[in-house]
């Protein structure tokens, strides 16, 4: 695997807003003092007057773009997920949400991957806040073709967005020719006959390893790549549930509320089957090396591997 290319989707973010500006003079880009770390600050050296730092006031910043966006304007506000979802959580549902307006929030340095900040900075509950705001669209690219593609895709469509991205750089895995990505569409990356795993982030890569793993031992896994979270891709789910009739969700989230809650809910009243989920288990995150805490809180291949194998 040495030689796969590997880039952080907070670098996709970036890259993806400077591609997508000259096709959408609309856009503008709000930052929270953290321009370099979110890497609008590639954006802003492109388009300085379509840039505002707005300081380290990410609730004010919020309601500057639902302004922006009452004016016409596509604005993008970036911050960390903890700060983005977590402190700014009143102010996008209210401001934002409420009124339903053209808002994208782009929320980086996600999950146990922010590894030597710590807790406090690993953010794994904003999946599930974004989830419970009405008409929110909840966006987690697993690599850098999906992470651009899900920019365009949301400032395509009219409404307010919620976009993951990572810290640690994460291998690129859908270049492929076919490749096509679509709101609220999964992707089957792998067909299968025992098992279903639905994955999402940088978790998909960790799945399809499981997949290889498992399929030494006689298992025919299903593999899709959830990265929309919602709306969910339930036909796509309940399909695949009806086929193996054991589903794991897989995600660098807490298992309350994230994937594998919106995955029970439409099994639960469509396809009633077990699922497993595998994520983070009710604790917060700790400091260290993002590819050690990925593989202590068993989000990777051989992690999931091993939760599946326990529960089959």
């Amino acid at each position: 695997m040495a030689d796969v290319k590997k880039i952080a989707t907070r670098e996709s973010y970036g890259n993806a807003l400077v591609a997508c500006a000259e096709d959408f003079p609309e856009l503008v880009v709000l930052d929270a003092d953290l321009a370099g770390a979110t890497k609008t600050g590639t954006f802003k050296k492109a388009y300085p007057d379509r840039h505002i730092d707005c300081g380290i006031a990410e609730c004010n910043m919020t309601g500057i773009a639902a302004g922006l966006a009452t004016c016409g304007k596509i604005p993008f506000i970036s911050s960390f997920a903890m700060f983005a979802a977590g402190r700014n959580f009143e102010q996008v549902r209210n401001s934002i949400g409420y009124p339903h307006l053209n808002v994208k929030i782009g929320a980086t340095h996600a999950g146990i991957t922010v590894g030597e900040d710590g807790a406090t900075h690993q953010c794994n509950e904003d999946i599930a806040l974004m989830r419970t705001i009405p008409g929110m669209t909840v966006i987690v690219p697993s690599d850098d073709i999906e992470a651009k593609a899900a920019v365009r895709a949301a400032l395509e469509m009219n409404g307010p967005v919620y976009l993951r991205f990572g810290r640690a750089a994460v291998p690129v895995i859908n270049d492929n020719a076919d490749y096509k990505f679509e709101i609220g569409k999964g992707v089957v990356l792998k067909e299968g006959t025992d098992v279903s795993i639905i994955a999402t982030g940088i978790c998909v890569e960790g799945a399809m390893g499981a997949a290889e793993m498992l399929k030494a031992d006689g298992i025919d896994a299903e593999v899709i790549n959830i990265h929309t979270i919602k709306p969910l891709d339930e036909d796509l789910v309940v399909a695949s549930a009806k086929k193996t009739g054991k589903v794991f969700t897989v995600e660098e989230h807490s298992v309350i509320g994230g994937l594998g809650s919106a995955v029970c809910d439409v099994l639960s009243e469509k396809a009633p089957t077990k699922v497993t989920k595998i994520g983070v288990y009710d604790r917060f995150g700790e400091s260290g090396p993002a590819a050690a805490l990925v593989e202590k809180y068993g989000l990777d291949a051989k992690g999931i591997y091993a939760k599946i194998k326990e529960n089959m």
